[in-house]
Formats: C-alpha cells, structure tokens, sequence
C-alpha cells in the first residue's frame, strides 16, 4: 500500500482533525505543507482546482474534504476503529452538524471576534469561502454579534460535558472515535484562536479534561515532505479501480460521463472537472490527468457537493 500523504498547514483547524485521526489510528504520515492562501498550485496539480485544507493523497488517489479522508481511513486501516461502539451511521450524521453548521458558528465567534485585526488578505479570503459574496458585511455582522454567537456555542458545550458526566474519558466511552476527533477541532480552534476562548471554555472542566485526553492521543508519526515529492509519488503509482454504483442515483449518473465537482456553497471557488468514475451515496470519483502526476483518481464526499453533468 502507498504511503499515507496529507497536504496541510499547521494552523488549520480541519487539518487537526484529520491529524488526531491519524493520532486514533496510530499511522505513519508524511506532510506536505501548503499556503495558508491561494494560489496553491502544487496541491491543485493533484485535486484539479479543489483549494481546502486539508487534501490526503495515497498513490495517484486524492481525497478531498475531511469526511471523505475519515472514511477512507476506516476502510483502509480497520484497526484501532473509529467507531469502538455500534453506532457509525449515527456518528456520521452527527459529524455532518460538527463540520457543517457547528464549524461556521466557530469561524464567525474567530474570524468575527477579530475585527479590524485580521489581515486583509486572510479575512477576504476565509470571509468569501465561509460567509458567501457579501463576506464583509457578514463579518461586521459577526463582530456585533459575538454574545449571540457565544450563546449559540455555550449549548453544545453543555451537551458534550452532560455526555462525560458519567466520567468516561472520550464521547463513546473508555476508546477514542471519530466523533471525538470531529468535535476537538471545534474546541482546539476555539481555544486557539479566540482571545475569550481559553475563558468560555473554562465554564466545563469536564470538557477540559477531555480535551486534554484527545490531546494528548497525539497526530501518529509524521514526517516531512515536499510538493515535488508528492506529485513524484503520484506520477509512478496508478489510480486505484473504483466500481460505480449508478443504482437508484437520483441525477442518473453513469461512469464515463463528464462532470464537475464542488462544494454545494457559495464559497467563490473552482469546480473540479473530471470522467465520472464511480458514484454511490457517499462518494463521487472522477478521473483527471495531469502532465506531471499523470492520471489521477479524485475522491469528494458526495454529502455537501454538487455534480454537475457536462457531457
């Protein structure tokens, strides 16, 4: 099997929780840092445009979004699980809420709570991705209304230390979950980078101490790479064999067709196109070629993103 590959930078948020995934799994890693800001021409080499942080490679296959990079870690390494208890259908619902609606509450509270202080560039960027074509009057809305938004945070606060109350030391019990990764990069990126987070959080020791035990589950063993590198592994590998399951498809979609793949938001970015490889309810995979990391497989969940058809 090729070698697990993970495209970052240290400071995002959604790259921590990939790296405590690799952390529960107890993997070997290599990092490939990027720019925190586009243009990220050595990533979009790989994905075809696709510019969020963070993207797995492993061969001459590209994962893109971190609920598809979850998922291919269970498929791939069984073993520690992500699921310890019986209940994986509903932990990936719930890890819908923490990516969706749950991380966009904690980018307004950082990013609003910020003010005039975020530099020019990262706050028309994050601002566009996150808070559509009117970002700017999104983030001064933001910034009057940090109480409310705090508000809104303190009652899922509540409900993860209601969920520890009975002492048990991760969200599923005495073992490490996914969802215990899709909820501390919430609370690392609050802590982090909001100058009132360290203070809102210390309303729930109970929380405070699991923070400190998914902390302390560590990000695996890493160790560097280069871009250069990376697209060198993926030219001398082949693209894995994917089989499309077209049944039921609400769009009707059938491998071979030409498609375009991107986030279902307003976020102002570039769509991937591709030969439809395989579609399920979960995944869609489309085939793309690239002059130095030649055919490549680009895997996005199907949850959140829109296909359209081209031809």
């Amino acid at each position: 099997m090729s070698h697990v590959i993970l495209h970052n930078y240290p400071q995002s948020p959604v790259a921590e929780k990939v790296r405590i995934g690799f952390g529960i799994k107890r993997l070997a890693w290599s990092s490939v840092e990027i720019p925190r800001l586009p243009p990220k021409d050595m990533l979009t080499k790989l994905t075809g445009g696709y510019r969020r942080t963070p993207v797995m490679q492993i061969g001459a296959d590209i994962y893109c979004d971190s609920a598809c990079i979850l998922h291919e870690l269970e498929q791939r390494f069984d073993a520690p699980s992500f699921f310890p208890t019986k209940n994986a259908g509903l932990m990936w619902a719930l890890g819908r809420w923490t990516d969706g609606d749950l991380f966009d509450l904690a980018v307004k509270i950082v990013l609003g709570s910020a003010g005039e202080n975020l530099p020019k560039d990262f706050a028309e960027d994050r601002g566009r991705l996150y808070l559509g074509a009117n970002w700017a009057e999104g983030l001064k809305a933001a910034n009057k209304e940090i109480p409310h938004l705090a508000a809104q945070m303190r009652a899922p606060m509540a409900w993860l230390s209601e969920q520890l109350a009975d002492g048990r030391k991760f969200l599923l019990g005495s073992a490490p979950a996914a969802i215990d990764a899709q909820f501390y990069h919430i609370i690392w990126f609050l802590r982090g980078r909001w100058s009132q987070g360290p203070a809102f959080l210390s309303e729930f020791p109970l929380l405070e101490a699991w923070e400190h035990s998914v902390a302390e589950i560590g990000h695996g063993q890493s160790s560097d790479m280069s871009a250069e590198e990376a697209i060198q592994q993926a030219a001398k590998s082949e693209p894995l064999d994917v089989v499309h399951n077209g049944a039921h498809d609400p769009q009707g979609l059938s491998a071979g067709m030409t498609v375009i793949v991107s986030p279902d938001v307003d976020g102002g970015e570039q769509p991937v196109e591709g030969r439809l490889i395989a579609a399920s309810s979960e995944r869609i995979t489309v085939r793309r070629s690239d002059p130095d990391a030649g055919n490549i497989n680009v895997h996005f969940p199907r949850n959140g993103y829109r296909v359209t058809v081209l031809g």
